[in-house]
């Protein structure tokens, strides 16, 4: 099962529904999303985040940078549920990168998709209406001030609270070139 990738990430949120919703979520995504590197060129993300499953592994560590940070004193700023649905976020934040279905190429407004993607399954899970604006607004604006693309029309969000550059922050370190991250059957050494 899809969530079973994702064990060790879902076990950070400590709301035992926000799990079960993180699960539904999960299963819910596009095979593809299991398979494919994080960037098409690998110009933009450090060697892990390539070839087969390198997306995975780019959002696993995304979500491993989160909690870290989150079990820190810079954790101090956030409430457990704010905390719970940012790893959730992180989880997804990269789910229809290609599209649904898949496209050949990324996706520049997959921040979008991702928002909806939560959205248009909100009554598969038990999220209240401000959860899933939460989790919207805050992966919407992944991508920080990469929100413009000469190819595309789309001008994404970018992060106005602490939620949206904490969320942007983890994505931006996980696809940092200098970090190299050890994995063994896509789970995170050390």
């Amino acid at each position: 099962m899809k969530k079973d990738i994702f064990k060790t990430e879902i076990n950070y949120i400590k709301n035992p529904e926000y799990k079960n919703n993180a699960e539904t979520l999960i299963e819910l995504l596009p095979d593809y999303f299991f398979e494919v590197p994080a960037s098409s060129t690998g110009k933009y993300h450090p060697s892990f985040a390539g070839g087969n499953g390198g997306l995975v592994r780019h959002t696993k560590v995304a979500v491993k940078i989160a909690n870290e940070l989150l079990n820190s004193m810079i954790g101090d700023v956030f409430t457990q549920k704010e905390k719970d649905l940012m790893i959730l976020v992180l989880i997804l934040h990269d789910g229809l990168k290609h599209g649904d279905p898949k496209e050949q190429y990324v996706r520049f407004d997959h921040p979008i998709l991702a928002a909806n993607f939560i959205k248009n399954n909100q009554s598969k899970t038990t999220f209240t209406d401000s959860e899933i604006k939460f989790m919207m607004d805050t992966v919407s604006s992944h991508m920080g001030p990469f929100n413009t693309n000469p190819y595309s029309n789309v001008v994404l969000p970018v992060p106005q609270n602490k939620y949206q550059k904490f969320v942007h922050m983890c994505d931006l370190l996980a696809s940092r070139k200098f970090l190299e991250i050890k994995f063994e059957n896509n789970e995170i050494i050390g």
